[in-house]
């Protein structure tokens, strides 16, 4: 079955998928998460160490000032408005919520910021709870796979993959296809012709041919 090839393709390369944001807490992964909305994990990964240095819990970040927030977080891009979500997240989880990320998804999605991809990835990062977070990684993996169509948008490419992966593999197969997208199946120039799985590819021809 194809959804067999791709997971134990999957599996060859990476065996033991982890987490590549640095974080120590629940609320530094969750920040994290949404520091790399539109950056990579390694450019977030540069900033956190400075960030959670300076500030070291909730408070110092509540109470922190917007603009050197601001000077921490520009090399990231869209400093600013992350800036903003880092003192309002902050301020949120310590005056309602008593310093604790709230585990339950219509309390998390109330908080600036964080979306459903974000939702997925702390809950089946910090809790083990069975969910697949779509980036542009995974949504670009799942269409040209086939496991969803080029017209999906994020939903329905996560309840595909939801239906295509047993639930107790959600977690790995997620972490397994944002590493796969993020080093393999890469947005420009993806490495096609050592691929296993390529005659599965959309656009096999394609990327073969351009490189």
């Amino acid at each position: 079955m194809k959804e067999n090839r791709v997971g134990e393709y999957l599996d060859s390369l990476f065996p033991n998928p982890t987490c590549e944001l640095i974080y120590h807490t629940d609320y530094e992964l969750l920040l994290a998460i949404v520091l790399s909305a539109q950056t990579t994990d390694k450019r977030v990964n540069l900033v956190t160490p400075v960030l959670f240095q300076k500030y070291p819990t909730l408070n110092d970040l509540k109470e922190a000032r917007l603009k050197d927030l601001e000077d921490i977080l520009r090399p990231i891009g869209s400093f600013r408005k992350k800036a903003s979500y880092m003192k309002d997240i902050s301020t949120i989880l310590v005056e309602q919520y008593d310093g604790k990320v709230p585990v339950d998804r219509e309390e998390l999605i109330k908080l600036p910021g964080v979306g459903r991809k974000t939702i997925n990835v702390f809950l089946s990062e910090f809790y083990g709870e069975a969910a697949i977070g779509v980036d542009t990684h995974v949504e670009r993996v799942s269409k040209r796979l086939r496991i969803a169509s080029s017209k999906d948008d994020v939903l329905k490419v996560e309840k595909k993959l939801m239906k295509y992966f047993p639930k107790e593999e959600w977690g790995k197969r997620h972490l397994q296809m944002v590493l796969f997208g993020r080093y393999y199946c890469k947005a420009v120039k993806p490495e096609c012709e050592d691929c296993k799985i390529r005659d599965i590819c959309f656009e096999k021809k394609k990327n073969i041919r351009s490189n």
